[in-house]
């Protein structure tokens, strides 16, 4: 470690090193592996980043090797600290922030993994989840569902009506493990196994196995924890035949994990935040009151909003997690997801129409038109609120005289409109007002797709300065925790906005018969892969 607090550092500088503030965010996602420091003004003074190394041992499986994931988190740790010019003991806490659904089984006495990280992309319990779905005990849970909705009116009964398992839900890739290797699931009803997230098992190790456990955002993700009652579903596991003994304590999202090992970084640093990637982001962007939107627009497109204390039921594929808990307030989200959205840009590259994706705004800017042509971005089905997982992704109105600058048009505005699809129905379903709008990942560098969708939703949209919200969104929870903040009014003057986006009504009467004409595509999208054929999602709530 450089000795930056040396006995040779000036009076004044020493008492303004003792006064600054060090909260460390570790932000493991799908692509790579951040570290980020920021001091009590939430600026970024330190970083450093390694890839994710995917492994693809089968066809449909995707994994990380615990071991090889372990040596880069320590690496971007220990050079996000030498980056910084700080001391592993001038950390006051540290976050993390991580990909959703990605799980791993490990021996509870040893320690070691029993297999490689199941990434939440995997699709190898596509069968079983439709064997599920198909079933005739699920049926009949769904049909007793629909009836106790019609006698109690209780929305929780109208989502288990609808609820479907797809293979990216953890509930499912966990079956199919203990389907395969049977002696893993007798050795977890003996109690000698752990279950966790990349959370849980981040926290394992750093804290030397003295901890173990996960928090409510990562856990609600799972498909095996109930938003509703607060507790690992026992209805779930029961119905999946999945040990209950397996799963971590559950604690605040801000709460005490326990410290790093002093000889992992040099000294022992507090573990006083864990969120789920797109939990954390909310937090980041400031969207604390309920009502309050954001726009992810990264691979995939998430909408996800503050629904306030209670969890939300669901009959159009928007998935009820939980935000955070902090202390007595607990914030339950609504989240609904686009599996394409930045991957049709890099489909646009790939044509060669584009030589990079930060091209297409000007590319699709060469005609004020599409001339007819309407994209469908459904590559991996359609989500909420279609939920056809057989739909394909679609190009319609081709002329002989259509334009790469047309296509990327088109590109654009499906992405739009899907955002606006996914506003209208969430609105509509939740009948909560919506105040603040905010959007944040690759895609919402487009200032054509965040200007109409802006247009569409007849709301102003503000786009953040600060890229890296997930990471940020860890450095506040950890900061309220150790007192580096009071409250999250502190934290909201911290959040600076590049640019907010204003609707056009002028812009929203011209689109609407082209939003109109463009649902008449999906709707040609739709069912094309055939009765009970489900096609694979690649993407997740991560």
């Amino acid at each position: 470690m450089s000795s930056s607090g040396s006995e040779s550092d000036p009076p004044q500088v020493e008492e303004e090193r003792k006064g600054k503030k060090n909260l460390l965010s570790l932000d493991i996602g799908t692509s790579n592996i951040r570290c980020f420091m920021y001091d009590q003004y939430g600026t970024q003074t330190g970083r450093f980043m390694e890839a994710m190394e995917v492994e693809f041992p089968e066809p449909n499986a995707v994994e990380i090797n615990p071991s090889k994931l372990w040596k880069k988190i320590e690496k971007v740790i220990t050079g996000c600290i030498l980056d910084s010019g700080v001391e592993a003991c001038e950390v006051t806490a540290m976050g993390m922030s991580v990909q959703r659904g990605t799980f791993i089984v490990w021996d509870k006495t040893t320690g070691k993994p029993i297999h490689n990280f199941i990434v939440w992309q995997d699709t190898r319990s596509d069968k079983i989840s439709q064997m599920w779905n198909t079933s005739y005990w699920f049926r009949a849970i769904q049909k007793a569902s629909r009836c106790l909705h019609f006698f109690t009116k209780n929305n929780k009964y109208l989502a288990a009506a609808v609820l479907n398992f797809q293979p990216q839900h953890a509930s499912m890739r966990l079956v199919w493990l203990l389907q395969k290797y049977p002696d893993i699931k007798a050795r977890a009803r003996r109690g000698e196994i752990c279950f966790g997230t990349l959370d849980t098992w981040v926290i394992w190790k750093l804290t030397g196995g003295k901890t173990f456990a996960s928090e409510y955002s990562s856990a609600s993700s799972t498909g095996l924890y109930d938003p509703f009652t607060l507790n690992w579903s026992g209805f779930v596991c029961n119905l999946l035949g999945i040990p209950l003994e397996i799963f971590p304590e559950i604690l605040d999202t801000n709460g005490d994990f326990g410290v790093c090992e002093a000889d992992l970084f040099g000294a022992e640093i507090p573990i006083r935040a864990s969120a789920g990637d797109q939990q954390a982001a909310m937090f980041g962007q400031g969207c604390f009151d309920v009502g309050d939107l954001k726009f992810t627009l990264g691979t995939g497109a998430f909408l996800t909003l503050n629904v306030g204390r209670k969890a939300h039921a669901s009959a159009k594929g928007f998935y009820p997690v939980i935000g955070w808990k902090i202390g007595d307030e607990l914030v339950h989200l609504a989240e609904g997801c686009s599996n394409t959205c930045g991957g049709a840009v890099e489909w646009i590259k790939k044509l060669g129409f584009i030589k990079s994706c930060s091209e297409i705004d000007q590319t699709a800017e060469l005609t004020c038109s599409t001339g007819g042509l309407y994209f469908v971005p459904a590559f991996n089905g359609l989500q909420a609120p279609v939920m056809d997982f057989t739909a394909c992704g679609a190009l319609l109105g081709i002329t002989l005289s259509t334009q790469p600058c047309q296509i990327a048009r088109a590109v654009l505005e499906s992405l739009a409109f899907r955002n606006y699809e996914l506003y209208q129905a969430l609105q509509t379903e939740t009948n909560i007002k919506v105040g603040r709008i905010v959007c944040d990942g690759g895609v919402s560098a487009s200032n054509f797709v965040v200007s109409l969708s802006s247009d569409m939703i007849g709301q102003p949209i503000e786009r953040r300065s600060e890229a890296e919200m997930s990471a940020l969104g860890v450095a506040f929870m950890a900061g309220l925790a150790t007192g580096v903040w009071d409250d999250k009014a502190e934290l909201l003057k911290l959040i600076r906005t590049e640019r907010t986006f204003t609707s056009s009504k002028e812009n929203r009467q011209k689109y609407k018969p082209i939003f109109h004409q463009w649902h008449r595509a999906v709707e040609r999208a739709m069912h094309w892969y055939g009765h009970g054929k489900v096609v694979p999602c690649s993407e997740d709530i991560n």
